[in-house]
């Protein structure tokens, strides 16, 4: 249960939390490719990337908003965003407008003028006149490609408690890895002191040597605040209209910008530690994926007080045929999702996502078969990412030798090795 990992909000606290959230508007910055995460991103937003069996990745921040009390969405897309755009279509109609709540897509529309989305802060600038039209008291700027569960309307109440002008959302990373991320130091009260973004020698916490305070690209704005700065970066020649590059360390010496710890705002804290993932490389995604599979993963998708909201396609449950000593369908420490069939054959270890079929005498280990994937007889599959809509071939074997698989497959430096239908040579280009 929720109150298991930290304490109950008071009615006066609910209530003050409810009027905030109510005030306010959250922005999904939705619009990156993602080219980590090579082939999977060719036709596809990296926030529309299946994760965990049955969801895509944009729905994380989407459920932390629905969940937080924040029903005033906007989604900004650019690149190949169809399959994003049908997938909130899909599964994100269920806010009444009735009520004011909404989840609106924002694509590149050259609104202000005649240019995409040149940067973070330029996606925001370019949808002033849609924010103001909506008249929020605060807005909330999230990235569409990360996964986790964390309670917005703490962060909100904190910005507000503080009389903040702008709230960065930041967690500990080891120090070797926080070169990849806006690093910050600190107060004793919180406040920003520093930022530098991606910076080749980040700075360590005090006293811990080996870990940085790194930015979630998770962060609060009074929308007065917000709206007044983006004009003044945008009129800033020199400026790329990002976040982290440019607004926070012009602000940090200004303005009261705060830090506020993911720990305070995390949900489901499995392993004591606050769960936050960047599944941007085709590793990182991999070993998410199959975390899932374990008998306690540090990510609960079974939490009935914080669910993850998505489009439920109607499928029929999975099915496992053929009880035959050389033939028997059977799936061990694995996920398999609807309409799935193993028939006489053996899934160990793997996430299965909807409609995949794994026909006789095949062998599937340690993998993430995404949905619609046909699996032949005879396959051997090990420790591999196999895309939408591929059709494996009979006896193809993938996974025990990399350099042959480094033939007609993409094999990371881990050795996990990425299908898609266009290294098998079927070109599959609808929408994914």
């Amino acid at each position: 249960m929720l109150e298991n990992f930290y304490p109950m909000k008071h009615d006066s606290d609910l209530r003050v939390h409810s009027q905030i959230t109510r005030n306010a508007i959250a922005l999904i910055l939705a619009g990156g490719r993602g080219s980590r995460l090579r082939q999977l991103t060719d036709w596809r937003a990296k926030p529309a990337v299946p994760f965990g069996g049955k969801f895509r990745i944009i729905d994380f921040p989407l459920s932390n908003c629905v969940n937080s009390g924040i029903r005033r969405i906007g989604v900004a897309t650019q690149y190949k965003a169809q399959s994003l755009i049908r997938h909130i279509q899909h599964g994100w109609g269920f806010l009444d407008g009735r009520f004011n709540e909404f989840v609106e897509l924002l694509p590149a529309q050259q609104r202000i003028e005649e240019t995409w989305y040149q940067g973070t802060a330029d996606a925001v600038f370019q949808n002033l006149d849609i924010l103001r039209r909506h008249e929020p008291k605060y807005v909330l700027i999230l990235g569409g490609d990360h996964i986790y569960k964390m309670d917005y309307s703490k962060l909100l109440a904190e910005h507000v408690e503080k009389s903040a002008d702008m709230t960065v959302a930041c967690l500990d990373v080891p120090l070797e890895e926080a070169s990849s991320f806006g690093v910050m130091s600190v107060s004793d009260e919180w406040r920003i002191t520093s930022f530098a973004e991606k910076p080749t020698n980040p700075i360590p916490i005090p006293g811990q040597s080996r870990q940085a305070l790194v930015s979630m690209g998770i962060y609060v704005f009074n929308a007065a605040f917000l709206f007044e700065q983006l004009i003044r970066d945008h009129d800033e020649r020199d400026s790329s209209h990002d976040f982290g590059k440019d607004l926070i360390p012009y602000l940090v010496p200004r303005h009261r910008v705060f830090a506020h710890r993911f720990f305070d705002s995390c949900v489901n804290m499995v392993s004591g530690e606050p769960y936050w993932r960047d599944v941007g490389t085709v590793d990182a995604y991999w070993e998410a994926n199959l975390d899932l599979t374990h008998v306690t993963p540090d990510l609960n998708l079974y939490d009935e007080d914080w669910p993850i909201w998505t489009h439920q396609e109607q499928l029929p449950p999975a099915k496992f045929v053929f009880d035959d000593e050389d033939r028997r369908g059977q799936a061990l420490d694995s996920m398999v999702s609807g309409g799935c069939i193993i028939s006489g054959s053996t899934v160990r270890r793997s996430i299965l996502f909807s409609n995949v079929q794994v026909r006789s005498y095949s062998s599937i280990e340690d993998s993430v078969i995404l949905p619609n994937v046909d699996i032949a007889r005879h396959a051997r599959l090990r420790r591999v990412v196999v895309d939408k809509n591929c059709i494996i071939p009979e006896g193809l074997t993938v996974g025990f030798n990399p350099e042959e698989d480094r033939k007609r497959f993409h094999v990371t430096d881990k050795g996990i090795t990425l299908i898609t239908p266009e290294m098998l040579g079927q070109n599959v280009h609808y929408v994914r």
